[in-house]
């Protein structure tokens, strides 16, 4: 997309304003009557026009006015300026201050943001040491168990057993720890797991017979061995069932086991906040998460510990929220959590 104008950006963010307050498509006559006598209805629809090339502005219907695409609200949020309270901040230090445990922090933490913004909320403690792996080796037991080994740079030795539906063949387990080997050594457990999940899914319709295997491996936890497990927690999901998020009955249904997935939620986490920032990062549509969180939106920031733990923290709601309360509880959240 190219640079905007400022006379574009002005009447962009006036048009994101009016649709986060009102659900409704924005016409270019009411937009004339909310700015005044500064441009009238028709040069205003003119630039909405080329904002709609530029792909900022979709229109539902032929008649209708037009709603901002997800492009034109992280624009906007981008213009929004919060400012952290100190009794605010002292309250939550205090609530956090409050936690004996990594587990009941992150409660505190999604609680309270839940409570500040009404929509869902993640908190996550992320360990510190992110895991190399060097190499993974199979062990193959009676009753159709097999031994999973994962063997990192550091030296660390983590397995897993898992039951399979069928026994293997030494030939394809040799096929299936060679493809792993071969494609993943020297990367992150994390980075590998997500990159496996992501060709497994590609490569699936290829029915081939070691890809197969490996999917029931995959699932079994092959990647997901670790000594020490991220914490998460997530609030507020029931908030949801208030938003119209244009979902059918199975839809919604899938968006709640979604939710459910911790490691979904630490995808969501690592793929939006992998990395620990100044200010919020805001993301509109989460689809590339699961298709059902295509009409959520994600404000959230990172906080790298001292101990090197990562913790992230976020509030998950519609297209719509508030952001300018969302934005204000994380930014209150971040400033907590690094004074802890």
């Amino acid at each position: 997309m190219s640079a905007l104008s400022r006379r574009e950006s002005s009447i962009l963010n006036s048009i994101v304003k009016a649709y986060l307050e009102s659900g409704e498509p924005v016409a270019s006559q009411s937009l004339a009557r909310i700015r005044g006598v500064e441009l009238s209805a028709a040069s205003i629809r003119n630039v909405m026009a080329d904002l709609a090339e530029q792909g900022y502005l979709a229109q539902p219907h032929a008649s209708a006015g037009r709603i901002p695409t997800p492009a034109a609200i992280q624009t906007y949020v981008k213009t929004l300026a919060v400012q952290v309270v100190a009794s605010e901040l002292a309250k939550m230090r205090r609530d956090l201050e409050r936690a004996q445990t990594v587990e009941d922090r992150m409660e505190r933490s999604s609680r309270i943001l839940t409570e500040w913004t009404h929509n869902a909320a993640i908190a996550a403690a992320i360990p510190a040491a992110e895991r190399v792996l060097r190499e993974v080796q199979f062990v193959v037991l009676p009753e159709r168990r097999l031994l999973m080994v994962v063997v990192t740079a550091g030296g660390e030795v983590l397995n897993q057993v898992v039951d399979l539906a069928e026994a293997l063949g030494e030939t394809e387990l040799v096929s299936i720890r060679n493809y792993v080997n071969r494609s993943f050594a020297g990367w992150t457990l994390s980075s590998a797991r997500r990159e496996l999940e992501r060709r497994l899914r590609v490569e699936s319709l290829t029915y081939d017979s070691v890809l197969r295997r490996l999917m029931e491996l995959h699932l079994g936890g092959l990647l997901d061995v670790a000594l020490d497990q991220p914490e998460v927690s997530l609030d507020g999901a029931s908030n949801l069932l208030a938003i119209d998020l244009h979902l059918t009955r199975e839809a919604m249904r899938d968006l709640f086991r979604t939710l459910e997935e911790k490691k979904r939620l630490l995808d969501l986490l690592d793929r939006y906040l992998e990395k620990a920032t100044e200010g919020p990062e805001v993301r509109v549509g989460l689809d590339e998460i699961h298709p059902s969180m295509g009409g959520l939106a994600v404000v959230g920031i990172g906080v790298d510990r001292p101990d090197g733990t990562r913790t992230r923290v976020a509030v998950l709601g519609p297209h719509r929220m508030d952001y300018a309360r969302a934005i204000s509880a994380v930014s209150h959240m971040h400033q907590a959590l690094r004074s802890m």
